[in-house]
């Protein structure tokens, strides 16, 4: 008997399987549609959770941190510098966050039905985007209120590669997201690390003080956030919105080398893992 269509593991571990997403492009919708309107379906707010998440952190942090701790942002007000930081870094750690648990969480879709697993991680990164929109736009509403209010804020003309710093941040995620999604079928503890992991890394990612402030006043320690591409990557959007902090080329094509080799680490992880995950979830 001759089978025409086969399915199986797939032999290669680089592979990512353009045409068979394209196939399922349908599947893909589906998903992200699930995911950005069952989340908040049955809450009192609803949608609004998407909006109150942002502007809640940011008020947060400019009443701690710029207040409190005297950390300053130049002619920017600090609210505004970070609800830059904070609409840019939720939607790496939403997507990471998430994408490290899909094998886990969707262990008894896998186990009933083909589709090309690498869709799943790659809904997570669409209908975040969807999310970082929203929020972009309550960045947007405040920007142009404070240039009402007579603020020397200005878009940099750097501006037209905020679509590259996105797509480092979900490179970046998606990479790692899939890298500890196979690590924790095996060892589901890290799960529960996790949300702790992005908490602490959020401190060194630059997210609330520029990159200049950390190596004038902390010089000894400042290796740390210089080490960390998502430190750089939040900067350069920084710059772009809001003309402030730092931007260099060297920098800024080193993140996306950096966002792609995370990427194609993860995948060949994800790609192995794929093989045998269901014995072991």
């Amino acid at each position: 008997m001759r089978f025409e269509n086969q399915i199986g593991p797939q032999s290669k571990l680089l592979y990512f399987p353009l045409a068979e997403i394209w196939r399922y492009r349908d599947l893909l919708v589906l998903l992200v549609r699930r995911d950005v309107v069952t989340v908040y379906k049955q809450t009192i707010l609803g949608p609004l959770w998407y909006f109150i998440q942002p502007l809640f952190t940011s008020l947060i942090f400019t009443l701690l941190f710029n207040n409190l701790a005297g950390i300053e942002t130049g002619s920017v007000p600090p609210f505004l510098f970070n609800l830059a930081s904070i609409t840019v870094w939720n939607y790496f750690s939403t997507c990471l966050t998430t994408t490290s648990d899909v094998f886990k969480t969707n262990a008894s879709l896998f186990g009933k039905v083909y589709f090309p697993r690498i869709i799943m991680p790659l809904s997570i990164v669409v209908s975040n985007l969807f999310k970082f929109l929203l929020q972009f736009a309550i960045f947007v509403g405040f920007y142009l209120y404070y240039i009402a209010q007579g603020s020397s804020v200005s878009v940099s003309v750097y501006a037209i590669l905020l679509p590259v710093v996105l797509l480092n941040m979900a490179l970046l995620s998606l990479g790692l997201g899939m890298f500890i999604s196979a690590l924790v079928t095996k060892y589901r503890d890290l799960s529960f690390l996790i949300s702790f992991g992005v908490q602490l890394l959020m401190y060194v990612s630059a997210v609330t003080f520029p990159l200049a402030m950390i190596r004038e006043k902390l010089p000894n320690y400042a290796w740390i956030v210089d080490y960390n591409p998502l430190a750089y990557i939040i900067e350069h959007a920084r710059f772009m919105l809001l003309s402030t902090g730092t931007f260099s080329w060297i920098s800024f094509l080193g993140c996306t080398l950096c966002s792609l080799l995370v990427f194609i680490f993860g995948s060949i992880i994800f790609n192995a893992t794929e093989r045998s995950f269901i014995d072991t979830v």
